[in-house]
């Protein structure tokens, strides 16, 4: 945890106040930190001289108050939209429309209203390019500009074409690029409608090598469209930066050797029944995938960017950056986790403690949240919560190791959380953590980090339970100021504070 969110979190009596006025579960942003994750990603930029615009993947936090405070940043800085619904939300916002770029699955709605205000489309298939078309030539609507999405990427591993053929992982996003000559056919047909502006690419991976070779196909798939007289000029190479959750390498490296030796039975059990995260016992030989987040990722957000940059591309043989500028590309980049990295935790109510089962020295803590408040275990992420007790400090903070439990309520306890749905399934995290104290009725946990995908990418009302409210803060002097984020304008009134 970096500042400001650390020192957020030292507000103790400022937490619990909130949670007193707003409920559990809760969500705390901090708006400043996503225009601060804005300007590391712009250094990179300007590190390697290019040009370009970074695009904030809206889809991983719905707040308004994120959203406004990126409109209020220049022209370098857009949003990613992938509905309707968070089109309509960026506008509201202050977003116009040649700073949006509208990606994912479109209804007619959603492609109507992009090219009415200007955005950038990027193209999953060529069913978009033709219904767009319709749609511009139907309503009378001027050129849109769009990219298309590319998938399927194949290269030879050495200049030349010589050496061994290398795919990448197939997505259902894009148009494979070989039928990428049908497509540039398509796009010369409704030139009337729309403008070719550039190629994209989303790859569900977090290998650079991959990344790198499907960047430079999209510059040499460029150059095929240049011969052709179409006049492209950027490259959006997705998102995919990841952010880091431990600080600590060894940390992370002992929980998961202590997660397999868990899986083979020669040490008590880490998680809830024996889950092994998709690692599973076939004859005292671990076998599968830990299907877990990375926590620590000694490179990741801009760090990773500029790595991404730097490797050299397996056919040309010079890096990203120098591709870019020798064709004159811009760079376009639609970070999503790693733009609201630091942005904001959760706070959960513990409702009740009991003993998880008989003789075993565990508790389970049933908090005031459902595990669609906080989607930790859906995406694989493994955060410690800090206690924030009742009445001030004294129990602040969560080991993270892999030891044993406490006895009597004394730390480290070891501890199972639950939701509040009425299902067995509803578990905040499968795994034990480990608290520096047995927790009380009326303590707060609160879990650092969540505002990437984890807040409310999977929230819901079942059992009409309350969804979290969300509040933006900032600081004021030597205390915090709070706003509902629906509330939230990155506006300085004469006081010095916004609005």
């Amino acid at each position: 945890m970096e500042p400001p969110l650390a020192s957020l979190l030292r507000a103790e009596s400022f937490l619990h106040s909130l949670a007193d006025a707003l409920g559990s579960p809760l969500n705390v942003l901090l708006p400043e930190v996503v225009a601060e994750n804005a300007a590391r990603f712009r250094a990179v930029y300007r590190r390697h001289r290019l040009a370009g615009r970074v695009y904030f993947a809206h889809k991983a936090n719905r707040s308004a108050a994120l959203v406004r405070r990126l409109a209020a940043e220049d022209a370098a800085v857009g949003v990613d939209v992938a509905s309707l619904g968070e089109l309509r939300h960026a506008l509201s916002c202050g977003f116009t429309g040649e700073r949006i770029m509208a990606t994912g699955p479109k209804d007619a709605e959603f492609l109507w209203l992009a090219a009415r205000v200007g955005a950038t489309v990027n193209l999953d298939s060529p069913g978009e390019l033709e219904r767009l078309s319709g749609l511009v030539r139907t309503h009378g609507l001027g050129r849109v500009a769009v990219l298309v999405r590319l998938s399927r990427f194949e290269s030879a591993a050495a200049h030349g074409g010589a050496g061994t053929r290398l795919l990448s992982r197939r997505s259902r996003f894009g148009t494979p690029l070989r039928d990428a000559g049908e497509l540039v056919a398509a796009l010369e047909r409704h030139a009337d409608a729309v403008e070719l502006t550039g190629a994209a690419y989303h790859l569900d991976t977090t290998g650079l090598e991959e990344k790198v070779r499907a960047l430079e196909q999209c510059v040499l798939f460029l150059d095929e469209c240049r011969a052709r007289g179409l006049a492209p000029r950027a490259v959006d190479i997705g998102g995919g930066f990841g952010a880091g959750y431990v600080a600590d390498a060894g940390e992370w490296e002992r929980w998961t050797t202590a997660l397999s030796e868990a899986v083979l039975g020669v040490r008590p059990p880490l998680t809830w029944r024996g889950h092994g995260y998709g690692l599973r016992n076939e004859g005292g030989t671990v076998r599968g995938t830990a299907a877990l987040y990375p926590g620590h990722r000694p490179v990741a957000g801009p760090g990773y960017l500029d790595e991404l940059l730097s490797l050299p591309a397996p056919v040309l043989g010079r890096p990203p950056a120098t591709l870019l500028l020798e064709h004159l590309h811009d760079l376009h980049v639609e970070p999503g986790r790693s733009l609201v990295d630091q942005c904001g935790l959760s706070l959960a109510r513990v409702l009740d403690v009991r003993p998880a089962d008989a003789d075993s020295g565990r508790y389970l803590v049933r908090l005031g949240m459902n595990a669609g408040d906080v989607s930790l275990e859906e995406h694989g992420v493994l955060v410690d919560p800090v206690l924030l007790p009742r009445g001030g400090p004294g129990g602040n903070g969560a080991g993270g190791e892999s030891g044993e439990s406490g006895e009597g309520g004394e730390g480290p306890v070891g501890v199972f959380l639950a939701g509040n749905l009425c299902l067995e399934a509803d578990l905040i995290t499968r795994r034990l953590v480990f608290l520096p104290r047995l927790p009380r009725a009326g303590d707060l946990l609160a879990f650092a980090n969540t505002a990437g995908y984890a807040m409310d990418f999977h929230a819901h009302r079942a059992q009409r339970q309350p969804l979290a409210r969300t509040v933006a803060v900032e600081r004021e002097g030597g205390s915090w100021r709070w706003r509902p984020d629906e509330d939230y304008w990155p506006i300085t009134h004469p006081g010095g504070m916004s609005a």
